[in-house]
């Protein structure tokens, strides 16, 4: 009678909580071993230290990365056009002593690349065929020559202009000297920024010529 009366759905089950006791306490041998390995894990995360991020600090200054070499090849060929172009001058240099100094360490060798008429062309055909398309050279040493050879090739217009329009006198005189003058400052800032930015290993980009050295160069 009272398992039927417990049974009965007429008969109301209660059941009462103690909140100091828990309600069901399980012994499980499973459930044992799982909060075991759960607490080894925990240890073992607790313990290991996030890694901070690989990051790779680079100088503003020089750059290690270039070989001395390779700074002195690039830096020299920055001559060639400045020397190639230097009769651009003749009205600048002879009115500012200043650039009389700068340039007279440098007469002995615009002499000798002077002497004969065909020299910027044989130093062109070496630097391009010996430099450029050279895979023994690295790609710093044949970017910087290709500007060189790319700003040299650009030194055709303004003599093409001067040996059509060769003007005596007057204004026409006047455009032709402020032509020159500017032909001849730009190739002076190309050489001292390039030759000084090879120097410090860093990479010279000259305007008008850098988007085209960089198509040449692979």
């Amino acid at each position: 009678m009272a398992m039927s009366g417990l049974l009965s759905p007429t008969t109301p089950l209660t059941v009462t909580l103690s909140p100091s006791k828990p309600l069901l306490r399980l012994h499980s041998p499973f459930l044992f071993s799982l909060n075991h390995h759960h607490s080894i894990l925990t240890k073992h995360t607790n313990k290991i230290k996030p890694r901070r991020p690989l990051t790779t600090t680079q100088s503003k200054g020089t750059d290690d990365s270039v070989d001395a070499p390779d700074r002195l090849i690039s830096a020299v060929c920055y001559f060639y056009p400045f020397f190639d172009g230097i009769q651009y001058g003749k009205y600048v240099i002879t009115q500012f002593t200043a650039i009389q100094t700068l340039i007279q360490p440098l007469i002995p060798a615009i002499r000798v690349f002077k002497s004969f008429p065909f020299n910027g062309f044989l130093v062109f055909l070496t630097l391009y065929f010996g430099v450029v398309r050279n895979s023994n050279f690295s790609r710093y040493v044949r970017f910087n020559t290709m500007q060189v050879i790319v700003l040299d090739v650009l030194l055709i217009f303004p003599d093409l202009l001067e040996r059509s329009f060769n003007p005596k006198d007057g204004l026409g005189l006047d455009v032709l000297m402020s032509m020159d003058s500017t032909v001849f400052l730009f190739l002076l800032v190309c050489l001292v920024y390039g030759s000084a930015s090879c120097v410090l290993g860093q990479v010279p980009r000259l305007p008008i010529v850098a988007e085209a050295a960089e198509r040449q160069v692979p």
